[in-house]
Formats: C-alpha cells, structure tokens, sequence
C-alpha cells in the first residue's frame, strides 16, 4: 500500500508540474496582447482548467473510454509494477523540470508516455510496450501541430475577410473581449487533454495492484470504468494550482518568439488550438497542448508572410518535441536501474 502511495503523490506533483510547465499554452497570446495581467491570466486558466471537470463528468460522460483509458493502455497491464510506474513519474518529473528550467515549451504528455513506456521496457523488454497505442501517440506528434496549424491559417484569413470594413482600433477591442472566451475554452481543453493522462497512470497502477490483501475500497480499480471520483478531481485541482504559479520563462517563447501576435491572431490562434484539443478528445488520443498552440500561432502568423514566422525558433521546438520521447524513455530506463537497488 505504501507503494500505491508514493505513486499518487508523485503522479499528482507531475501534474502540478504540467500545469506550471504548460500554462503558457492558454495564457501567452492573452498576455502578449495585454489583455490580462500575468497573475489575472494565471487565475483565468486554472478556474478553466478545473471547470473542465465538470464538463467532462456532466457532458462527456465520465473517464471509461478517453484519453485516461489510452494512457493506461501504453504498457500492457501484465508488465505494469509499482516500479516501472514510480521510474516512468520520476524521468517524466526530472525532464519537465529541465525544459521548464531552460524555457524549452517541450511536451508534458509525451515526457510522461516516454517515461511509462521507458520504464517498461527496462523491465521486460519491447513486448511490455502496447506499439499499436504508442504509434499513435507518437504520429500525433505531428498531426497536433499540423491541425493546428492548418485550423489557424483558415480561421485567421476567415476572420480577416469578416472584419475587413472594421477601423482596426475597433477591431482591437473586440479581439481583446473575444480573447477571454477563447483563451478559457484553451483552457478547458488542457484541462481535459492533460489531466486524463496522470489519471491514467494512477488507474494503471491501481488496477495493476488490485489483488493486494487489505488494499481500501478507495485504491481498487479492476479496469478504466470503475475510476473512483477522488482521483479526476485531485488530477483537475493538481493541474489547476499548478497553472495559478504560471510558467513564465516559457511564455516568452509562445507569446512572440514564434510570431508576433495581435488581439486579431491571438483569437484566432486560441480557437484553432481549442478545435485541435476537442478533436483529439474525442478521438482518446493524448496530445501536447505546446505542440498544438505552437502549431496554431504559426498557421497564424503565416497568413501574414512566410517570413512573419521565426522559423529558427520553430525548429528549435521541433528538435524538442522529437526527442521528448526517446530522452524520456533513456532517463526512466536509468531510474528504473537505480530503484532496483532499493525495490525487489
């Protein structure tokens, strides 16, 4: 039981981690147009970020078959341990924090997947992996941004096209009102994207650990579907008070390293992202919200001129979002060793 315990608690400061990490997805262009302060913006999305809670209980219908369930799936259930998983949260955490430290937008989601799946394979080789689940995360590494890109590009030359006889004051001012409605619903699709992945690595530690003697009502889990409630709502509150300490060092790069925004672009690129996110939860896929915004504020940017877009820092993002994965994997493969030494 104390296993299970550690895993929790791990799980659930990755998830404070990524809500701190990632809050410049949902808050950068809102900022950079002076919409909201940085503490005002901060507020705004984690109230959004756990808003999501309750649009996933009440509308989606709960965590049984999601993006929860497809993180689970990762590992085959026979090869997850209280081992692979606390290796996997520990590699996920170190490298979050690296990112973060050197203002690298690298994805949550793939460091944990990369994480789980590295510490599996430590333990029992390639056939512990599910390949079929993680090749589609990974081809979603390229597909997120892509949509988002795509969705941008057509949202920012429809939305032109509308205002077009609009003085571009006014224009402003309605882009900055418009900006809060898209940025919370950004901010709900975080919540949603990015809360159900540390909830799946909780179930599949649970259901992993179900025939434990003595374990409470509370820490069992026969499959996905009998997810207790206690644990969406502390991933949902984890990543919301991660987001209210904000992620400043890589707001910077999201907000006008990439392109510069205006109120016109930063609504455009929030809805575009939003469309993006909403997609993917409706297909159970999980992916990186940076990935998705990075793409959407450069389809922006490029409806103005290729050159808009500093394409050097764009390349730099690339190389981090390939090699989240595999670096995360190395780095739980290590942890996974180490613990060895203190786990039997």
């Amino acid at each position: 039981m104390t296993l299970i315990i550690i895993i929790i608690v791990f799980a659930l400061i990755f998830d404070f981690i990524n809500g701190f990490h990632d809050a410049a997805n949902s808050i950068a262009t809102v900022v950079s147009t002076k919409v909201l302060t940085p503490t005002q913006a901060v507020l705004w999305a984690a109230f959004f970020n756990f808003v999501a809670y309750f649009i996933a209980v009440h509308f989606l219908g709960g965590f049984g078959e999601s993006i929860a369930n497809t993180v689970a799936k990762t590992v085959e259930t026979q090869f997850v341990t209280s081992h692979v998983v606390i290796a996997g949260l520990i590699a996920a955490i170190t490298w979050n924090l690296i990112t973060w430290r050197l203002g690298i937008p690298s994805s949550s989601s793939h460091t944990l997947i990369g994480g789980f799946a590295g510490a599996a394979i430590a333990g029992s080789g390639f056939q512990s992996v599910h390949l079929q689940t993680v090749g589609i995360i990974a081809l979603f590494i390229v597909v997120a941004p892509v949509i988002g890109m795509i969705s941008g590009n057509i949202i920012t030359i429809l939305t032109l096209h509308a205002v077009k006889r609009t003085k571009p004051g006014k224009a402003d001012r309605w882009f900055k009102g418009l900006q809060l409605i898209s940025s919370a619903s950004l901010s709900i699709g975080h919540g949603l994207n990015d809360s159900q992945k540390v909830m799946g690595i909780i179930g599949a530690a649970l259901i992993a650990n179900q025939g434990i003697p003595g374990l409470p009502h509370f820490l069992q889990m026969s499959s996905m579907a009998d997810m207790h409630d206690w644990i969406p709502l502390s991933c949902f509150t984890a990543i919301a008070l991660g987001t209210m300490t904000g992620g400043w060092k890589i707001m910077k790069t999201m907000g006008n390293r990439i392109t510069k925004i205006t109120p016109l672009e930063g609504f455009c690129s929030q809805v575009a992202g939003s469309i993006t996110l909403f997609i993917s939860e409706a297909l159970h896929v999980p992916v990186s919200t940076t990935h998705v915004i990075s793409g959407s504020i450069m389809g922006v940017g490029a409806v103005k001129r290729l050159s808009a877009v500093r394409w050097g820092v764009t390349k730099d993002l690339v190389a981090a979002w390939i090699l989240t994965i595999p670096v995360s994997a190395l780095m739980a493969a290590v942890f996974y060793w180490l613990l060895g030494f203190f786990m039997t």
